[in-house]
């Protein structure tokens, strides 16, 4: 397939090297120093297009990709105030559109393995839950995409928290998300539910970018010749 790459920093250069060696083809690539060339005639040479970038810039790369029919995978986070906008733009389009705050497989077997332990510790109050990630200090967003999608997976299943706070909590209602950021560390996220009694952990930790890099071009592969808005969700199967 031929791919779009807009977003050239250290995961759109990874994505560059899997795709090739997976017999893809990168027909345009798109950074802060060539941004004359994100055009409507450029984005035509490409069957999907696939969005590193910055938060401040996702929006609109995204609306742009969809406004010319061009399929989108998008992994940027802290722009999801304009989630539901980029949706809408979408069906309007009679577009494809994919958004995951993380393309890794084994990330996205995490959301699902999150989920189903919080609803197995709803009803055990004597457990207080509580959030810890780890990244490298290019990381711009703090908590990461992946943090409060995984903060929100407790928070659905819950009751007795209604809100996530990127610190140690105040109030019985607050989960603790807490961020560190340490060079090399690509991504570690650990969910931890603790009592007077013992103390329960799951964590995912990521050893290089390969693994988003990897899902996020399995995603593009699947995202060509269909028709809407997309998670890792449906890529996968989860019901």
């Amino acid at each position: 397939m031929k791919i779009a790459i807009i977003g050239y920093g250290k995961m759109g250069k990874t994505i560059e090297r899997l795709a090739v060696e997976k017999g893809h083809e990168i027909v345009l690539k798109i950074n802060a120093d060539n941004i004359e060339e994100f055009t409507t005639e450029n984005l035509k040479k490409a069957e999907v297009a696939i969005e590193f970038s910055h938060p401040e810039s996702a929006f609109e790369n995204i609306k742009k990709c969809l406004e010319v029919g061009l399929p989108i995978v998008s992994g940027t986070t802290a722009w999801l105030d304009k989630l539901d906008e980029a949706k809408a733009i979408c069906t309007e389009n009679n577009g494809a559109f994919m958004y995951a705050s993380n393309f890794s497989i084994g990330v996205n077997i995490f959301f699902e393995v999150n989920n189903f332990l919080a609803k197995m510790m709803n009803p055990q109050p004597q457990y207080e839950p509580s959030l810890h990630e780890i990244h490298h200090t290019q990381k711009l967003d703090a908590p990461s995409g992946t943090g409060i999608t995984l903060a929100q997976g407790v928070l659905n299943n819950i009751d007795r928290k209604d809100n996530w706070v990127n610190r140690k909590i105040e109030k019985s209602t607050e989960l603790a998300l807490t961020s560190e950021r340490i060079d090399p560390a690509p991504g570690t996220h650990a969910v931890t539910y603790s009592s007077e009694i013992d103390t329960i952990e799951i964590k995912h930790t990521a050893h290089s970018r390969e693994g988003f890099a990897s899902g996020a071009i399995l995603a593009a592969e699947w995202i060509i010749g269909k028709k809407g808005y997309f998670t890792m969700r449906d890529l996968l199967g989860f019901k």
